[in-house]
C-alpha cells in the first residue's frame, strides 16, 4: 500500500492559514477590536497536538515532535549522538596508551623521519645481555654522560613502564639528530656503539668498561702473501677490531656464499701488483681476510647499496637473499677447531622501499625467552609467531618473504656441550638489511658478570630482568602516574555518561507532559530555538525568551512560528532548574503590536494593488504612449528597475531617487547627452505614487525626487560647460587616435603650432618625424621599428611617389627617438589606452600633466633562461651524522651536569 502525500495538503493548508489571518487582520483594522478567537486564530492556538510528527512543524505551536530522535535512533552530534562518540569527546583515552600486557613489547614514538634510530634501539633493547649490560652502569657515570643517563631511562621504560608507546624524544634530543632527516641504520649503529665505547670507559668497573667490546667486538687480520716468496707482509699480522661484517649480496644467492665471498683470496695482479720487501720488486700476491675471534653477537651488514660511478648515486639491490636460522661459524675462522661456534638468527633489520635516502625501517626481533618473532614499526608492535615473517608468510603480501624449509641433519660440538640441528630453516628476503646472530649460550656466560649496582627485580608482569634501584623507583612513579590518568579518565567517563542518561531521561519525561490539553488550560510561551538546545545538548544555557518577546515586553503574533505552547508544568520543572526568562504567559497576547501588523497588512494590500495598477501606466509610457496631460521626466535605468521587482509589499529603497540621474549639481535638470541622463515621460499620476514612495523611503533626500514636468529646461550651466568640452575634443581627438602598436600618432606641424598655442605648450617640447623608406627590411637610424605607415596617412602623397613605393618599405624617424613598445602615455598613475578614446573619457583636461613611462612587457619571455641566468645556490650536500653528538668527542659531551627532568621525561 502507497503511503500518502501530504505535502500538496500542506500548502494548501498554509494558504488557508495566511487567507484567514489576513481577514482577521483587515476586521481588527476596521473595528479596532480583538475578540478571543482572533487571538486564538492567529496565534494558532486552535491547532491539534501532534503525533508522532516526521519533524518538527513550525506551522503548530502544539507540536514537539522531532526534538529528539525515535527510540533505537542516533544523531550526529548533541545529546542523541552514538554513546561512543560521546566518550570520545572526553579526550585520548589514556587506557589505550598502555599495553595490554607487559609480555608485549613496547614501541618507540616516530618524530618525523628516527624510524631508523628506533629499530637499531629495538634490536639493542631485546638482546638481554646488552640491556643488563645498561643496567648494571653506576649511576655516577650516568650522571655525568647524558646518553648512557637517556640510554638507561629508555630502556627502563620499555623494560617496566605500562605504556605501550615511549616517548624517544629525550634521548634523540641528547644525541643532537635531526627529527625530519632520513639516516643509515647501519651508520648510526656503528657510530652509536662508538660512543657507548667511549663514554663507558670512564666507569670504574672493568666489565661495565667492556659492555660493547665484550659482545659485538671480533677480530680479524687482512693478509697479503707473496705469490713468490711466499713470505706475508708485515701489516698481515696485525690483529684488527670489527663490530660488523660487511657482506656483498650483488650477484649472490645466500648468506653462505656471502661468508665464502668475503673470506676468499683476492689476486692482486698487474696494475695491482704487491710491493714485496722481501723479493724488493712488485710481485703478483694474494690477499684476503682472516677471522680470528668472533664476538657474542655477530652483527652482518648486507651491502644492499651500490654506488653507481655514471650517475654518482646510489642504487638499491632489490634480488632476494638467503640466510638460515642457525649458521656455524666455526668453519669460518682462520683456525678451526673441534669445537663450533653456533649462532641463532635473532633480529632482522629490514628497510621498505627502493630507495636509498628514502623508505623505511622496521625490526623483526624474536624474544629470547618465549622464541617468538616481533615486528617492530615505530609505535606499532605486532606478533609474528615463531616466524620471522609470520606464520603465514606464504601468504602475505610481501612476496619476497618466503619460508624453505629442507631437513639437514647436523650436530656440532659448542664449547661444552652439543647442539643438535635437526632441521634447518632457510628464510629469504628481499629487503633485509642486516642480519644480527647470537651465539648460542651468550646469556648464560655473560649474565654471572655484569651486576655492579643494587637491583631491584620488576613486579611488572613476567620479565625477570632486574632494574637498578634508581630506574626502578622512577618507572614506579610513571606507573603510578599512568595508573592514576587511567582512574581519573574513568571517573570523568562514569560521571559524564551517567549525566547524558540523565538528561535523555529529564528530556523525554518533559516532553511527555509539554503539551496542553484544552484551549482552557494555562500555559506559557517558550522559544523554539531555546527549546531544541535545550533538547540537543548536554549542558544546556538559562532559558532564553528575549528572541519571541516584542519591544512591549509581550508575545507579538508575527513570531507565533518561532515559539510553543508549554504546559505549566513542564515549565515550571525547566524554570527551577535552568532559571533565565522572561516567562511569557497565556495571557502575554501584544495587542499593540497586532493592531501595527493589522495596519501594515492592509496597507501592503492597498500598496500592491495600487502599483499594479500603475505598473500599465509604466509600460505604456516605455512604449511612448504617454497619455495626455502633465507629464514628468524620471530616469529611464530608474523605471525599468522599478518594473522589473515583483511582490513587493510596501515602499523600499529601491523607490528611492527616481530623478537622481538627472538633478545636476545645481539642482536643475541635466542635459540629456550626459553620461546616464537618460530620461522617459510619465503621467502625472504615476508620478505622484513614485514621488510619495521615495519620501516615505528617504524624506531628507529632496535632490533625488526633484520634479522635472515636461516642459523644464535643461540647466544652462552645465549645458555650456559641456559644449566647451566638446569643442575641445574636437580638436584635439587626433592625439589618442592610436598609430598601431604606437602610442603616439602624425600630425601636421600646423595642427602642432595649434595645439601649443590652446595648451600653452613649448614647440620644442614636441617629437619631429618624417617618413622614410628603405628597399630591405635593416632599421633605419632613429626609426621606429615594426611600425609600418598606414595608408590613409599616404593620401597627400603624389601618384608616382606610391609607384615607387610600391616595393619599399616605409619607416617613420623620430627627433629624438622616443617611440617604444614599452613606453605608454600616463596620466599621474593611471595607464592612458584605448584606441579612439576622447580627452573627456580620459579625464584629461588643459592644464593637465602627462608623461611618457616605460612599462615591462612580459610577452615572449622565457622564464627557464631567466631563472638559469640567476646564480641559485646549489643544495647542500647530505652530511649524515656530521654536526651531532654522534660525530663528537665523547669528553664534549661527558662530566655534564644532569638537566631536570619534568614528569612527562620521567
Amino acid at each position: 500500500m502507497n503511503r500518502p502525500c501530504t505535502r500538496n495538503k500542506n500548502k494548501r493548508q498554509r494558504n488557508d492559514d495566511s487567507d484567514s489571518s489576513y481577514e482577521i487582520l483587515r476586521k481588527v483594522h476596521l473595528t479596532g477590536e480583538v475578540s478571543q478567537n482572533d487571538i486564538c486564530q492567529l496565534y494558532l492556538i486552535w491547532k491539534p497536538l501532534c503525533r508522532e510528527c516526521h519533524g518538527n512543524s513550525k506551522d503548530s505551536p502544539n507540536c514537539f515532535c522531532g526534538l529528539i530522535p525515535p527510540p533505537n535512533r542516533n544523531r550526529k552530534s548533541g545529546l542523541w549522538q552514538r554513546i561512543p562518540d560521546i566518550i570520545q569527546s572526553l579526550g585520548p583515552n589514556p587506557y589505550k596508551d598502555l599495553r595490554t600486557s607487559i609480555e608485549i613489547p613496547a614501541g618507540l614514538t616516530n618524530l618525523g623521519a628516527t624510524c631508523y634510530a628506533n629499530s637499531i634501539l629495538q634490536c639493542l633493547f631485546m638482546n638481554s645481555a646488552f640491556r643488563e649490560g645498561i643496567f648494571s652502569v653506576e649511576p655516577d657515570l650516568l650522571n655525568q654522560h647524558l646518553v648512557l643517563d637517556q640510554l638507561a631511562r629508555l630502556f627502563a621504560k620499555l623494560h617496566s613502564s605500562k605504556l605501550a608507546c615511549i616517548d624517544s624524544a629525550p634521548f634523540i634530543k641528547t644525541l643532537e639528530l635531526d627529527n625530519g632527516v632520513q639516516q643509515d641504520s647501519h651508520e648510526f649503529l656503528t657510530l652509536f656503539l662508538s660512543l657507548l665505547e667511549r663514554s663507558l670507559s670512564h666507569s670504574k668497573f672493568p666489565n661495565v668498561r667492556t659492555i660493547v667490546q665484550d659482545l659485538f667486538r671480533g677480530s680479524v687480520s687482512h693478509v697479503t702473501r707473496c705469490s713468490i716468496c711466499g713470505k706475508e707482509s708485515d701489516a698481515s699480522s696485525k690483529i684488527e677490531d670489527f663490530y660488523e661484517l660487511e657482506l656483498n649480496i650483488k650477484g649472490l644467492n645466500n648468506l653462505d656464499e656471502s661468508l665464502n665471498d668475503y673470506l676468499s683470496l683476492e689476486e692482486l695482479r698487474g696494475e695491482n701488483q704487491y710491493f714485496c720487501e722481501s723479493c724488493g720488486m712488485r710481485v703478483d700476491a694474494t690477499r684476503c681476510i682472516k677471522l680470528h675471534s668472533l664476538p657474542s653477537v655477530l652483527n652482518l651488514q648486507l651491502k644492499r647499496y651500490v654506488f653507481l660511478p655514471k650517475t654518482t648515486t646510489k642504487k638499491k639491490i632489490t634480488s632476494v637473499f638467503g640466510f638460515p636460522r642457525m649458521v656455524n661459524m666455526g668453519k669460518h675462522l682462520c683456525n678451526p677447531t673441534e669445537t663450533s661456534l653456533v649462532y641463532e638468527l635473532s633480529a632482522i633489520l629490514i628497510h621498505k622501499g627502493t630507495a636509498v635516502n628514502s623508505g623505511h625501517y622496521v625490526a623483526h626481533i624474536k624474544d629470547e625467552k618465549c622464541g617468538h618473532w616481533w615486528e617492530f614499526d615505530d609505535e606499532h608492535v605486532s606478533k609474528l609467531g615463531f616466524h620471522p615473517f609470520g606464520e603465514n608468510s606464504s601468504s602475505l603480501s610481501m612476496k619476497t618473504e618466503q619460508l624453505v624449509k629442507s631437513i639437514w641433519p647436523e650436530t656440532v660440538a659448542n664449547g661444552d656441550f652439543k647442539v643438535i640441528i635437526h632441521s634447518q630453516d632457510i628464510y629469504s628476503s628481499s629487503d633485509a638489511y642486516m642480519l644480527m646472530y647470537n651465539f648460542v649460550s651468550m646469556k648464560e656466560n655473560y649474565s654471572k658478570q655484569h651486576t655492579t649496582v643494587e637491583v631491584v627485580k620488576s613486579d611488572v608482569g613476567t620479565r625477570n630482568i632486574s632494574l637498578p634501584l634508581h630506574l626502578h623507583k622512577e618507572i614506579q612513579e610513571l606507573n603510578l602516574f599512568s595508573s592514576k590518568d587511567c582512574e581519573e579518565y574513568q571517573s570523568r567517563k562514569d560521571k559524564h555518561l551517567c549525566y547524558v542518561t540523565e538528561r535523555r531521561e529529564e528530556i523525554k519525561q518533559i516532553l511527555s507532559e509539554a503539551s496542553v490539553q484544552s484551549l482552557d488550560e494555562s500555559f506559557f510561551w517558550i522559544s523554539t530555538d531555546w527549546l531544541r538546545q535545550w533538547a540537543d545538548t548536554i549542558s544546556p544555557p538559562s532559558i532564553d525568551n528575549s528572541s519571541i518577546q516584542c519591544s512591549h515586553g509581550k508575545v507579538p503574533f508575527s513570531n507565533v512560528t518561532s515559539m510553543k505552547r508549554l504546559s505549566s508544568t513542564s515549565w515550571q520543572r525547566l524554570f527551577t532548574k535552568y532559571g533565565g526568562g522572561p516567562a511569557l504567559a497565556s495571557d502575554d497576547f501584544c495587542i499593540a503590536c497586532l493592531k501595527n501588523a493589522a495596519e501594515n497588512a492592509v496597507n501592503a494590500d492597498d500598496y500592491k494593488e495600487k502599483r499594479a495598477l500603475l505598473r500599465n501606466l509604466a509600460e505604456a509610457a516605455l512604449a511612448g504612449d504617454c497619455l495626455d496631460g502633465t507629464a514628468y521626466y524620471v530616469s529611464r535605468p530608474w523605471l525599468l528597475q522599478w518594473l522589473r521587482r515583483k511582490n513587493v509589499d510596501s515602499p523600499c529603497e529601491s523607490d528611492a531617487g527616481p530623478t537622481a540621474a538627472l538633478t545636476c549639481t545645481h539642482g536643475n535638470l541635466l542635459p540629456e547627452q550626459a553620461t546616464g541622463a537618460k530620461r522617459i515621460l510619465v503621467p502625472d499620476a504615476l508620478w505622484n505614487f513614485f514621488y510619495d514612495s521615495a519620501s516615505k523611503v528617504r524624506p531628507e533626500d529632496k535632490l533625488g525626487s526633484v520634479a522635472f514636468p515636461s516642459y523644464s529646461k535643461p540647466c544652462e550651466i552645465c549645458n555650456r560647460e559641456m559644449t566647451e568640452v566638446a569643442n575641445l575634443e574636437d580638436s584635439l581627438s587626433c592625439l589618442l587616435h592610436y598609430f598601431q602598436t604606437d602610442g603616439l600618432t602624425l600630425i601636421s606641424e600646423s595642427d602642432w603650432k595649434f595645439f601649443c598655442e590652446e595648451w600653452n605648450g613649448h614647440e620644442s617640447m614636441g617629437i619631429r618625424a618624417e617618413i622614410a623608406v628603405s628597399n630591405n627590411a635593416k632599421k633605419i637610424a632613429g626609426s621606429c621599428e615594426g611600425v609600418p605607415i598606414a595608408e590613409e596617412e599616404l593620401h597627400d602623397i603624389k601618384e608616382e611617389t606610391i609607384e615607387v613605393l610600391e616595393e619599399r618599405i616605409p619607416f617613420v624617424i623620430t627627433d629624438p627617438e622616443v617611440v617604444k613598445e614599452n613606453q605608454k602615455l600616463h596620466k599621474s598613475f593611471v595607464q592612458i589606452d584605448g584606441d579612439s578614446a576622447t580627452l573627456a573619457d580620459k579625464n584629461i583636461f588643459p592644464g593637465d600633466t602627462l608623461w611618457v613611462m616605460d612599462t615591462e612587457i612580459y610577452e615572449n619571455r622565457d622564464i627557464a633562461d631567466e631563472l638559469s641566468e640567476q646564480k641559485i645556490e646549489p643544495p647542500k650536500a647530505e652530511e649524515g651524522f656530521r654536526g651531532t653528538l654522534l660525530t663528537s668527542d665523547v669528553s664534549s659531551q661527558g662530566f655534564q651536569e644532569k638537566p631536570f627532568l619534568d614528569d612527562s621525561e620521567v
